[in-house]
């Protein structure tokens, strides 16, 4: 023990102080705890107002998880633009169909992301090679074999 008397008042006098009472964090959830990215993350989204353009790249990003697996197989979104998504689906028969199948995309692009991010959908096949070579070209209607 310290013979000190004024050293063991200033001690005591510091544990009684609010000041210098110090707090233990246990295992739980604490109010000292930081804020986790994704809470923080979305209050700037809604403070900056890019709630809408966020929830147009998420159909980029959820798009298999949205329209299923199946359907992501043969078509990709591919611009979305004033609220009309273009999708391109990997043949002409695949585009037909898709386009039979549109309301039912519709809806389940309204039902993942909420309604007016996606208006409209227009739905076209893959683009076909331009057979144009060369500098000189002769344009006609007619078939497009050589004989």
């Amino acid at each position: 023990m310290s013979s000190d008397p004024h050293r063991s008042r200033s001690v005591r006098g510091r544990s009684d102080d609010p000041r210098f009472r110090r707090e233990w964090s246990g295992p739980g959830p604490d109010k000292r705890d930081p804020e986790s990215i994704g809470s923080l993350l979305g209050q700037v989204v809604r403070r900056k107002g890019w709630t809408g353009r966020i929830s147009g790249a998420a159909v980029f990003g959820r798009w298999s998880e949205i329209v299923g697996p199946e359907i992501a197989d043969h078509c990709r979104p591919e611009q979305l633009v004033d609220g009309e998504l273009l999708v391109v689906a990997e043949s002409s028969a695949w585009a037909t169909q898709l386009r039979l199948f549109s309301k039912q995309i519709y809806g389940k692009i309204t039902a993942a992301l909420g309604p007016g991010v996606v208006k409209r959908l227009r739905i076209v096949g893959p683009k076909q090679p331009t057979r144009s070579y060369g500098p000189r070209r002769v344009r006609f209607n007619g078939s497009r074999d050589t004989f």
